[in-house]
């Protein structure tokens, strides 16, 4: 990225205190996007604007061919720099009109086109967050300059063509094309416009909700996927989440749903889940599930669709005014997804994968070297788009549970009313929203933000039980923290529940049940639970239970020897997710061996009921045995839990989610496993039969890539499969298959054309990523460690910051073993990564941040490999 291409915090701040923005009109020229030769299309952004002073700049990346203020024409060859376009000479108010060229995308930055192999349809779509709109258009990008958009694109004759509002006309040009054009925004974002087009398929729908007035809101909605695709989406489902979920938000937020219609687009090769363009939200198309799909994707795709709902009012009516804020919308609508689905569908199991998988995430993040409280400091653009992270999504939804606990929900609700009436279409901080919830909660907030919001690390709670016989004598809840970027400790306010929890029969069956919950506020070191004081001796003392709080918690030595025995037992589905959790923090603390935690997933995985906690409990498996166990028990514990996820699959109930967990974790381990290559072919040709699995293309290819491997599947093979699979999946999965082939020429081929910007698309350098790092092929990689730091700073310079970003972090030769006698930070590999951070302070500060963390993890992986060395 040119150092002018990544706006500073200061920078904007300067130019939005002298500019008012009043509306754009955009006209793309996409007539010609079916002919691959053609690189770019048109551009032509007209914005008026009112100044205070007499120069600024406009942002955009792509090539200008003219600029216009107030009629006068500006040298584009003097005033763009391939980034910024200075507009000097201004008026009070000012028209400015800028013709360019804009180039279609492969790495979902900007306007990204797709040609879909089944059918050789083009498909386009937009994506923007944080600052890829001025891949489009010539704009102002930062966040807190809203402004009404008219969008008009001209696209091939029986394209659809869909934009932020409903189109307002279309005009058949005679010329194979149509201009369409749509209704102006209210003010909004730029990096929140959209454009898709496309022969996409359409299932229509509708949702109506009554009015404070009496009158009835009708909004029109839209579920739309690529036209081969059809068949596999489930648009009923889709459509009664969005109704449900509207029906919800238009009663707790308040303010009526503002966008006039909700289409939901799923698109091919994309970045993220999804994204809350206000009336055209984008989704991957990974949520139309083509192969068979535990009940745990389908309660992700509907937290999902809930999350970006919830945006249409954080995020979008109301907009974080620079990227520090990022927090005011992503941690909102990351609690609200799991919330609302709750409150308002069928998937009230949102809250348990909550605890176990989604904290997990924030529970990694926090504990890097390069963590940040929830209210970040962004200095600049590279930096916002690093903070789209387990923290500011996770925690932040974690401390918001510990909010709505903390104030109660129906005050948390009344505030966030107040907040959007206050603000809508305005942009917003930290105490914008803090001033709405003390006045409805009537409690001051700035000691709890402080603490929770503007301090980093993870806390860590425990429970200390004392006994006199077999009664307790005393329970205290301890808690301790430190803030890594200062040092200092950090004692946050916590209410939360302890529960006592003991084995009973009652049904006949042994059952570890929750006798006692006590509600606790923690706000220094140490509270008391007088409450507990004389009651039976508990087998489990569970901190933090129902998940109200956010922290490490730590088992006792005699809650951890019940749940050894006993975890499969504990039938409260929150509870469970909650041991597994410690046990997995456990574990990446070096507190407890990988083995162990093997073999807790063995043991008790399958009584798990939660497909979304057993799913994560298979993949920690596979990275405790991967990363935490030591070298010398590492093949041992990889047969293991292949055979162990074999025997599960065949032990499951046909056609269960347990048997296609178990499934794709045997996957997963055979890739290490030679000798699991034989029953993989004999599920792949029907020998080794397992009833009710179904052998759908994602399994398939998942076998295929562990035998390719292996070098157990030839090329040929591999073409045979996809012979049989001409999708543009298909075509993914095959190259993750054949660039997964033990082969030095493979993966030297593999290394060039990930070094070649815009070699592959976004989705083929994540294909190829996961077969040039399969961890079986540790020898054949292990060259490529110095040509990976030589590459780094090049990798960053040529690269967008997305294909940067994942090559930095994919390509880290971190699968490295500890060795007796040697401290890990004398890893070769920790040493020569400490000595490139050296040699290279000057290097971006997002480059340098995806270093360290690398490196952070790769002393975590040792520091566990050598504790639990046998």
């Amino acid at each position: 990225m040119t150092t002018t291409a990544n706006l500073t915090r200061a920078e904007a701040a300067e130019r939005s205190d002298r500019l008012t923005v009043r509306d754009y009109r955009v006209e793309l020229d996409l007539g010609g996007a079916r002919d691959l030769r053609r690189a770019t299309f048109g551009s032509t952004t007209t914005v008026r604007f009112a100044s205070s002073g007499s120069t600024t700049f406009l942002d955009f990346l792509g090539e200008v061919r003219s600029v216009v203020v107030n009629g006068r024409e500006l040298d584009a060859a003097a005033c763009y720099d391939g980034a910024r376009i200075t507009l000097d000479g201004l008026a009070a108010e000012n028209e400015v009109t800028v013709v360019a060229e804009a180039a279609y995308s492969r790495s979902g930055e900007g306007l990204h086109r797709f040609v879909d192999p089944a059918d050789g349809e083009t498909y386009l779509y937009t994506q923007y967050e944080p600052a890829d709109s001025r891949r489009v258009m010539a704009v102002f990008e930062q966040p807190d300059l809203k402004a009404s958009f008219s969008f008009t694109v001209v696209a091939p004759t029986g394209w659809r063509v869909l934009s932020n509002q409903p189109a307002a006309r279309s005009e058949d040009r005679g010329d194979g094309t149509v201009r369409t054009s749509f209704g102006p925004t209210p003010p909004v974002s730029s990096y929140l416009t959209a454009v898709v087009a496309g022969p996409y398929h359409r299932v229509d729908g509708h949702w109506s909700g009554v009015l404070a007035d009496g009158g009835t809101l009708d909004i029109e909605l839209g579920v739309l996927c690529r036209a081969s695709l059809a068949e596999h989406l489930d648009a009923e489902e889709i459509l009664t989440v969005t109704r449900q979920g509207l029906d919800f938000f238009h009663q707790h937020f308040g303010t009526p749903y503002p966008w006039g219609k909700y289409d939901q687009v799923f698109v091919p090769e994309y970045n993220l889940g999804a994204m809350e363009n206000p009336g055209c939200v984008t989704f991957t198309e990974s949520y139309v599930f083509r192969s068979a799909a535990t009940r745990a994707q389908h309660q992700g795709r509907a937290n999902t669709i809930l999350h970006e709902m919830a945006h249409m009012w954080f995020g979008d009516l109301v907009t974080p005014r620079w990227w520090d804020d990022l927090w005011l919308k992503e941690s909102f609508a990351d609690y609200m997804g799991a919330h609302a689905s709750v409150a308002a569908t069928e998937f009230t199991g949102a809250w348990v994968s909550f605890a176990n998988r989604r904290k997990a995430w924030a529970y990694t993040q926090d504990q890097l070297p390069t963590t940040h409280p929830v209210v970040a400091d962004i200095p600049d653009l590279e930096a916002a788009k690093q903070n789209f992270d387990g923290i500011t999504y996770a925690k932040g939804a974690a401390v918001l549970k510990q909010l709505v606990a903390y104030v109660g929900t129906d005050a948390f609700f009344a505030g966030a009313r107040r907040y959007f009436a206050e603000h809508a279409y305005g942009s917003t901080t930290l105490p914008d929203l803090l001033a709405a919830l003390e006045a409805t909660s009537g409690r001051e907030l700035g000691e709890w933000s402080r603490l929770w919001l503007q301090t980093a690390g993870t806390p860590t709670l425990r429970a200390e039980l004392t006994t006199g016989g077999e009664r307790i004598v005393s329970l205290d809840v301890h808690q301790s923290g430190t803030d890594p970027r200062t040092g200092q400790a950090v004692l946050r306010p916590h209410r939360l529940a302890v529960g006592l929890y003991d084995l009973t029969e009652p049904d006949g069956a042994v059952a570890l049940t929750r006798t006692h919950r006590f509600e606790v506020d923690l706000t220094g070191e140490s509270a008391g639970v007088p409450g507990a004081a004389g009651l039976p001796r508990p087998a489990l003392v569970l901190v933090n239970d129902d998940d109200l709080t956010y922290g490490k918690v730590r088992l006792d030595a005699d809650s951890l020897a019940t749940v050894r025995e006993h975890l499969g037992d504990l039938r409260e589905p929150l509870a469970r997710s909650l041991v597994w959790a410690a046990l997995w923090n456990a574990t990446r603390d070096a507190l407890l061996p990988a083995g162990d935690y093997l073999d807790l997933v063995l043991r008790h995985g399958p009584a798990e009921t939660d497909s979304a906690v057993l799913g994560g409990l298979t993949v920690n498996a596979s990275t405790a045995v991967e990363l935490y166990a030591p070298p010398a028990l590492r093949d041992e514990l990889r047969v293991r839990l292949g055979q162990g996820s074999f025997g599960h699959l065949r032990d499951a109930e046909p056609g269960s989610d347990g048997q296609l967990v178990w499934a794709r974790s045997l996957a997963r381990v055979a890739a290490t496993t030679p000798a699991a290559a034989p029953r993989l072919r004999g599920l792949l040709n029907g020998s080794e039969a397992v009833p009710g699995l179904p052998l759908d293309p994602e399994l398939r290819w998942a076998l295929w890539q562990a035998l390719a491997a292996l070098g157990a599947a030839s090329l040929d093979e591999l073409d045979e499969e996809l012979a049989h699979d001409r999708t543009a999946d298909g075509a993914t999965q095959h190259l993750a298959a054949v660039t997964s082939l033990p082969d030095a020429d493979v993966k030297a081929a593999s290394w060039e054309t990930l070094m070649t910007p815009g070699a592959l698309s976004n989705d083929h350098v994540d294909a190829t990523l996961t077969g040039f790092t399969q961890p079986w092929h540790r020898e054949l990689t292990a060259p490529f460690t110095e040509r990976y730091f030589d590459a780094l700073r090049q990798i960053w310079e040529r690269h967008s910051i997305e294909i940067a970003s994942r090559l930095v972090r994919r390509l880290y030769p971190g699968h490295q073993d500890a060795v007796a006698g040697r401290a890990p930070q004398d890893d070769p590999v920790v040493l020569r990564t400490t000595a490139w951070l050296e040699e290279n302070a000057d290097a971006p500060a997002a480059l340098r941040r995806l270093v360290v963390e690398a490196r952070d993890q790769l002393l975590r992986s040792l520091r566990a490999q050598e504790a639990a060395r046998p």
